[in-house]
């Protein structure tokens, strides 16, 4: 029986011919000299660049947006596969900077080994993307962005799960109405059993209630200790207005007394 396989995957030293290309980076346009068979096999935003079709070949290519750390990831990745370890949450700043490279220059296996690295992290970590994470990948991408997908769904557990909604969460989904969207779409593939989900049609609507008073209290407090901190501020301004007028004033006749 045959087996149908893919297309055999090239060896690096297939790749590495003796054409090179010319890559600038950033402000500073920093040069790199790649093997261009080698980048072009792995991305086809530079099949395009480097290989059209008519005119002449291009030899180089400017990147004045990109960061000279993500590219310096991309270079290592490209020779050898690599893609660092993030040892603490600061470390995958890069990281993303790396995936969205994959992106525009649509390199499928780059986003998912970076992907991979990223879910690793989370996970060994025990910890979630932070708002400031998934609002860059948001405003760095598109609708259908794998990495878009792969947050949500570690957003959308702790939401559903955890213990009521943090403040900066319940603010971020109030803002940003496709973020909110792409939650409720994450819930809905989970096919969670109806059995283990409240259904409210058969639920008392007394707690409910309560629950909506207690917020409301919540917010009038919250909403009156903002009013009485800046009544006390524009209180405590109007004193040193009238003390410093009231010394004024004293001066002013002490003045007038010496003339006399």
């Amino acid at each position: 029986m045959s087996t149908t396989t893919g297309p055999r995957q090239k060896e690096l030293h297939e790749l590495l011919s003796r054409d090179m290309v010319d890559i600038y980076v950033g402000d500073e346009n920093t040069h790199w000299t790649l093997h261009e068979k080698l980048l072009c096999h792995r991305s086809k935003f530079f099949r395009d660049v480097f290989y059209k079709k008519t005119g002449n070949k291009n030899q180089y290519y400017g990147l004045p947006d990109e960061d000279d750390g993500p590219f310096r990831l991309f270079v290592a990745w490209l020779y050898a596969d690599n893609i660092p370890t993030p040892h603490e949450e600061k470390d995958l700043g890069p990281l993303l900077d790396l995936y969205l490279m994959g992106e525009k220059w649509e390199i499928k296996k780059l986003q998912v080994d970076v992907m991979d690295a990223t879910r690793r992290w989370y996970h060994d970590s025990d910890t979630l993307p932070s708002l400031r994470r998934v609002q860059y990948i948001y405003s760095n991408t598109t609708d259908d962005s794998p990495m878009r997908v792969l947050m949500v769904n570690c957003i959308a557990r702790m939401l559903v799960f955890g213990e009521g909604m943090p403040t900066h969460w319940e603010k971020a989904l109030g803002r940003n109405g496709q973020l909110a969207v792409d939650v409720i779409l994450a819930v809905q593939k989970w096919k969670l059993d109806g059995e283990s989900v409240p259904d409210a049609r058969e639920e008392p609507v007394l707690p409910i209630v309560e629950e909506a008073q207690q917020k409301a209290e919540i917010k009038k407090e919250e909403r009156e200790g903002e009013d009485e901190e800046k009544h006390n501020g524009e209180t405590s301004d109007y004193q040193t207005d009238a003390g410093q007028e009231q010394t004024e004033g004293e001066e002013t006749e002490t003045a007038i007394e010496e003339d006399e």
